[in-house]
């Protein structure tokens, strides 16, 4: 059973590695379903055992925030944030959907996977870089790299701008690529007047019934981004994100990634520092402290 299917009642749809969804009636005309954000982690693409206290509060909120930011740029599929007091705070009712099957990553910034596959090509999902870059550099301009969605438990691939041409036809990769890069320049100069480098995000979307996209999902959190210092880079690229709890497990835990031992739980202090972050990011990005986190 899932974390929340019991207090709610309602049909479970599906359950993700942080989310689920339940049947719910329709808002308005349109198909909805009730998306739950639990305060699960991935990492590596398994579900650690520990929970991360708030997380799924922090994480919808602050979408909440971002869809405020963006309305003028794309519609975002929340109907109502009206749910189930069990649920209050970490849920909304949304739109249903056909989702578009491709992860629109944008990156400003060069690093993690992007950083893996310049050393060895060059480029980044077909996207020729200049020579000399580094692990953390600015990018001369931001680049959309996208990815197939892959099923729980498998990898996401980095694919080409082509390779998502096949999957969705043309006319429909480049506008989510277009809206890909147009949202990531928008909330970067957002999240750096607020000393935050956004490095790089993912984005879903969704299509309505009359065909027009809609921004879904998560957006712009510590879950789907990379947030850095913006006062200590280039030097340190210190994060509010998840990459804490990843560095963690590769180089304090014990725990090989490459085997098929699931990661081991996370200490208590790892728990705080990870849930302080986000709170961090929650608080710089919206001017709005979480709780009562303190900086």
């Amino acid at each position: 059973m899932s974390t929340f299917e019991a207090a709610l009642g309602l049909p479970l749809i599906h359950a993700g590695k942080v989310r689920e969804l339940y049947a719910v009636p329709p808002v308005n005309d349109r198909d909805a379903i009730l998306i739950v954000t639990t305060d699960n982690i991935s990492a590596f693409d398994w579900v650690l055992d520990s929970q991360i206290p708030d997380k799924g509060i922090i994480l919808t909120q602050l979408s909440h925030w971002w869809f405020a930011q963006l309305h003028d740029l794309v519609d975002n599929h929340v109907l109502t944030t009206e749910v189930p007091d069990v649920v209050a705070g970490r849920a909304a009712i949304c739109e249903q959907l056909e989702m578009i099957p491709v992860e629109c990553v944008a990156r400003g910034y060069l690093t993690g996977s992007g950083w893996v596959e310049y050393q060895k090509t060059g480029s980044v999902c077909g996207v020729a870089l200049p020579e000399g870059l580094n692990d953390g550099d600015r990018l001369p301009a931001p680049i959309f790299t996208p990815a197939t969605k892959a099923a729980l438990g498998d990898h996401d691939e980095n694919i080409s701008f082509d390779r998502v041409v096949e999957l969705i036809g043309f006319d429909r990769a480049a506008a989510i690529r277009d809206l890909t890069l147009a949202i990531y320049a928008r909330a970067e100069r957002i999240a750096r007047d607020r000393g935050i480098i956004l490095a790089d995000t993912k984005f879903e979307f969704g299509v309505r019934p009359d065909g027009s996209i809609v921004l879904a999902d998560e957006v712009l959190t510590p879950d789907s981004s990379r947030f850095w210092d913006a006062s200590a880079w280039p030097n340190s690229l210190e994060s509010f994100d998840k990459q804490y709890v990843r560095n963690w497990l590769l180089h304090e835990s014990g725990w090989n990634k490459d085997s098929d031992t699931p990661p081991p739980p996370l200490p208590d202090s790892v728990i705080a520092a990870t849930r302080a972050r986000y709170a961090e990011a929650y608080a710089r990005l919206t001017g709005e402290v979480f709780g009562d986190q303190e900086y």
